[in-house]
């Protein structure tokens, strides 16, 4: 058995591929658009990943756009996605200063939590050690849930 992806639902594909892709660092690999079922699959992987999800290898995160408006509630019902990164405090900052609420700051040098624009909760950590408690993360509070 291997893991193959994860599948959230979006309401506003622009507004999410611009979340995943452009703000959170995420790639396009793969689309699909099937117009008798009126939905696209959009495939996305983390750089690192990419070529191995080009090889059939690498985990994937699948946005499906249903064309027809539909009203999706309680994105974290599902749990959350999670990734690891080179430099949490860098990648947090981008977010930050790209509009995105931190909810739950990397206090610790290991763990933060951020939602895409459709609610769906997203766990930051730090590739291996963590790194030593910084402002302005290390006295910042929560904001919302996570």
């Amino acid at each position: 058995m291997r893991y193959l992806h994860t599948m959230v639902r979006v309401k506003n594909l622009e507004g999410s591929l611009d979340f995943y892709c452009n703000k959170f660092g995420l790639e396009e690999v793969d689309r699909i658009d099937n117009e008798k079922g009126r939905f696209s699959l959009i495939f996305l992987a983390a750089p690192e990943d990419k070529a191995s999800f080009l090889e059939g290898k690498a985990p994937a995160l699948e946005l499906t756009y249903n064309w027809d408006p539909e009203e999706y509630e309680g994105g974290r019902n599902f749990g959350h996605l999670a990734y690891v990164v080179d430099d949490i405090y860098a990648l947090c900052a981008k977010l930050q200063d790209a509009g995105v609420t931190i909810n739950r700051p990397p206090r610790d040098g290991h763990m933060a939590f951020v939602r895409s624009p459709d609610g769906i909760s997203i766990e930051i950590l730090q590739k291996g050690e963590r790194l030593e408690p910084k402002e302005p993360w290390a006295s910042m509070e929560n904001t919302g849930s996570w």
